[in-house]
């Protein structure tokens, strides 16, 4: 299970362009593995989602990095946080998962979710549909997904995907790890308690993680699942330096690369847990002291400079151990 991950959410850096993009993220998942981190993730999206950059900023396919991915790493597990369900249909997102499952050694994790970002499948021509849709899709993926990659044929009849005798081989070298990402509590936590190892709460406030549990336990014991069996945890994004000034140089870094406002500039401030090490280290500490049992965190602002996340992992690792 994720006790503490670290996501790469973007690749728009001051001083960072060109064939010097992927050398960066390779650097940082290497440093985040370096600094104790137990799980790379990257997004699945193909725009750059609003409050972090312009839709035009770059962004890559997610299973072709984790799979470049693997190969710069040893240890730690690759996963999408999450894969977007509507983008690939299930029986190739079973063979996707496979072959990163072989390219790693056996470390993936099937991290997914229904899909929301509603300008990238307009602009590139994946199917929305409506919110019940998406949900109905995402189902009937993991009841198709699921059995695949634990080496059983499947025929499935769906509503919105059919398959017949459908085969997974090679069989993945592991048991995949299953994620799924979301906060809803009537329908996705539902999922979580009927399908998943893994629960990921992607949004929300820390103070609403409590409610989030109840109704994940409530689901289980409608479900007869031990609720004990699923680890819950919580994506934080933060901006952490050394000291106060550093944390204020480095958005202002960044600010200047994305040609933010100054008011966009509080804006971000106040999404991020931002800080030094002892501020942004109290806060992550009131996420854990939620119940939860591990947080995925992301250096959307200066995770190009390794040693903010080598200073994010000995944090992490304080709050989570």
């Amino acid at each position: 299970m994720t006790r503490l991950g670290y996501q790469i959410p973007n690749f728009t850096y001051p001083g960072i362009e060109g064939a010097d993009v992927f050398k960066n993220i390779v650097a940082q998942a290497k440093a985040a593995e370096a600094a104790g981190f137990d799980r790379v993730f990257v997004m699945d999206h193909f725009y750059q989602l609003p409050g972090i950059g312009a839709p035009s900023e770059p962004m890559f396919e997610c299973y072709t990095m984790l799979s470049a991915l693997a190969q710069h790493t040893e240890t730690v597990r690759l996963s999408a946080l999450v894969t977007g369900n509507t983008y690939r249909h299930p029986t190739l997102l079973a063979k996707t998962i496979t072959a990163l499952d072989h390219v790693s050694g056996g470390r993936a994790t099937l991290g997914i979710g229904c899909g929301w970002f509603e300008l990238e499948h307009d602009s590139l021509g994946y199917e929305f549909g409506t919110f019940t849709d998406r949900f109905e899709k995402l189902e009937e993926a993991l009841q198709i997904i699921l059995p695949m990659l634990r080496g059983e044929a499947v025929s499935l009849q769906g509503k919105h995907y059919q398959v017949s005798e459908a085969m997974n081989s090679p069989a993945p070298l592991s048991r995949i790890p299953v994620m799924i990402g979301g906060s809803g509590e009537k329908k996705t936590l539902r999922m979580v308690a009927q399908y998943a190892d893994e629960s990921n709460l992607s949004s929300g406030a820390i103070e609403e993680i409590p409610r989030k549990l109840d109704a994940l336990a409530a689901h289980c014991e409608r479900l007869g699942r031990d609720r004990s069996e699923i680890k819950v945890t919580k994506l934080q994004m933060v901006l952490v330096a050394p000291t106060m000034e550093e944390a204020e140089a480095d958005v202002q870094a960044l600010a200047e690369v994305k040609g933010w406002s100054p008011e966009i500039v509080e804006m971000a401030k106040g999404i991020l847990i931002f800080g030094d090490a002892d501020t942004v280290g109290e806060r992550l500490q009131a996420c854990m002291d939620t119940g939860i049992d591990g947080m995925t965190i992301n250096l959307p602002g200066n995770g190009h400079n390794t040693d903010r996340i080598g200073l994010l992992g000995e944090i992490g690792l304080a709050v989570t151990s």
